[in-house]
């Protein structure tokens, strides 16, 4: 519907027969409001209309494509421990045929089915649309030398670390077993689940790359959320478990649900051909098709408190494109995903009814805190770092990893990701190397405002410096910046329950996903937000804490 610039229309809700249809609007294209769009459209009748402020689908979740060769925002292993969601994954797009004998054995709706395998699944080389089955490797690069992610106790640890430090680390282990902290930082939970020495080496400095602040500023909850699961304890049984298949012939494990691992210790995992955007341009695509809208550009600059049914709700919201049109829209869900601090400014009172957000929760929502991101992507005639096994085919003597976890102090890199592990279909040339080297700033600061030459530099000079890559090795290179990336657990989250009431207040306003909620979720989770609030529309439910329970029960931790 276009308007002139500076204007505000009313947009009518869809007629559907002989009827006005039920709308819902969705602020942001990423893998809740995707998720959330096709699952109305699948088990409702409300029409979505999904409305994404930039120009791509998939939000921290798109596929940046850069002359062909693609590049993963942060890096999004498809695994999940709901056989819902990898159902719901495996329905967009199916799971390729795996002649080693890797499957999923899915029991969700009553029912038990096979995916992948010798005899299921499809061709990535006959069709685009495939999940492809994955090894997963992330190990940690400190003094120029690799160490297992998570840590383990095998002979390269031992003799990398030297006899002293590892007496040390042993010692500082036990003294937090015996001596647990209160867990009332991230540092204490660290502590109580390695050690402070351990926490020292290979986690107090990456951590505080990623959030900028002290560990033991932040609160313990990302822990919680991200590792609770992962200890000494868990990583040893893991260890043990591994020798024990090794010599008994077992091998690895063949089956990919692997309910008996820990997330960060999984061996396999799924990933679209060309990288997750391709998941959430395939939804897209899908909800058009079933009859829903999804609009590029469109940024939510309004939304428009009021009464209806004798209860509180968002009863509109303005649109605005790119060229400054508004519109305003009708809805009778509103379902965000947008960064908390820009909904609760966007709040208006149509009415002065006292449905405004209060000073309090305006000052709380203004000063939550994010991590911005930026990714350098590197072409590559090669790594200087080699794999100890050479591999058959692709780039002779290619690291095997996934993520390379950059713990060396003296660079600000935190993660490298090297695109032709994650899926060869990710680079243009198979002879050549694809990487991405992942930095976390603050926007606007330092980091943040250098030209793009000059990030490009800084990301050449730092992977020579600590001799990941010789400078000549360098083909082309591109640099992506990506604002609030990671919602941030100190300042003033720690009254966040004062924002989350205001807006429970709401009945028809559903808070999903990673900024939608302020919580460091991964796709899954944010993706099982998206399903809760669909099943409370659908059922007349107009509490939440079903949505916010994802990621706090039990069942939704990464962990058994």
């Amino acid at each position: 519907m276009v308007s002139p610039a500076g204007t505000t229309r009313l947009r009518v809700r869809t007629r559907v027969g002989a009827f006005v249809a039920r709308t819902a609007v969705i602020i942001g294209a990423g893998p809740a409001g995707l998720t959330a769009a096709l699952e109305l459209l699948r088990t409702t009748d409300v029409v979505p209309i999904v409305y994404e402020a930039t120009d791509e689908i998939g939000g921290i979740s798109k596929t940046v494509n850069f002359k062909g060769n693609r590049i993963d925002i942060g890096g999004h292993r498809f695994f999940s421990r709901s056989d819902r969601i990898m159902a719901w994954w495996n329905d967009i797009l199916p799971i390729e045929r795996t002649p080693e004998g890797v499957s999923f054995t899915l029991r969700y709706q009553g029912k038990e089915r096979v995916l992948g395998g010798a005899d299921n699944g499809v061709d990535p080389e006959q069709t685009d649309d495939v999940m492809l089955v994955r090894s997963r490797l992330s190990r940690i690069y400190y003094g120029k030398k690799f160490y297992n992610y998570p840590i383990t106790l095998d002979a390269t640890t031992i003799r990398n670390l030297g006899p002293a430090r590892l007496v040390r680390m042993g010692l500082s282990y036990l003294k937090a077993s015996l001596r647990p902290l209160p867990e009332r930082s991230l540092e204490e939970f660290y502590v109580n689940r390695f050690g402070r020495e351990l926490y020292n080496t290979f986690f107090r400095d990456y951590t505080e790359k990623v959030w900028g602040v002290p560990c033991s500023e932040i609160a313990p909850d990302w822990g919680a959320q991200r590792v609770k699961g992962l200890s000494v304890r868990s990583t040893l049984v893991h260890a043990v478990r591994k020798l024990w298949q090794q010599r008994s012939g077992a091998g690895r494990a063949k089956d990919l649900g692997q309910k008996d691992t820990e997330v960060s210790l999984i061996e396999y995992f799924l990933y679209p051909k060309f990288g997750p955007g391709q998941m959430w341009e395939t939804v897209a695509r899908m909800v058009r098709e079933r009859g829903g809208e999804v609009h590029l550009n469109s940024h939510v600059t309004q939304l428009y408190a009021g009464e209806r049914g004798g209860q509180r709700q968002i009863t509109a919201v303005e649109v605005t494109d790119a060229d400054g049109n508004r519109q305003r829209v009708e809805a009778d869900q509103v379902l965000s995903t947008m960064p908390v601090k820009d909904l609760i400014a966007g709040i208006r009172d149509e009415h002065d009814a006292g449905l405004a957000p209060d000073a309090e929760v305006r000052r709380i929502a203004t000063e939550l805190p994010y991590r911005d991101f930026i990714t350098v992507g590197l072409l590559l005639d090669q790594l200087k770092i080699r794999n100890e096994t050479p591999i058959d085919d692709g780039v002779a003597s290619l690291v095997p990893d996934n993520w390379i976890y950059i713990q060396e102090p003296d660079v600000k890199v935190g993660r490298l990701q090297v695109f032709n592990n994650w899926s060869p279909y990710m680079v243009a040339d198979p002879n050549q190397v694809w990487v991405g080297m992942e930095y976390f700033c603050n926007e606007g600061d330092e980091l943040w405002q250098l030209s793009e030459q000059e990030m490009a530099d800084v990301g050449v000079q730092e992977l020579a410096q600590i001799g990941i890559i010789n400078p000549e090795d360098v083909l082309d290179r591109t640099v992506i910046h990506v604002p609030k990336t990671y919602p941030a657990y100190f300042g003033s989250y720690a009254d966040f329950d004062q924002v989350r009431a205001y807006t429970d207040g709401f009945a028809n306003l559903f808070l999903l996903g990673r900024n939608g909620q302020h919580r460091y979720n991964n796709q899954d989770h944010s993706m099982l937000t998206a399903i809760a609030a669909v099943e409370n529309i659908a059922s007349g439910r107009t509490d939440k804490d079903n949505v916010w329970d994802v990621n706090v029960e039990q069942e939704y931790h990464e962990q058994k």
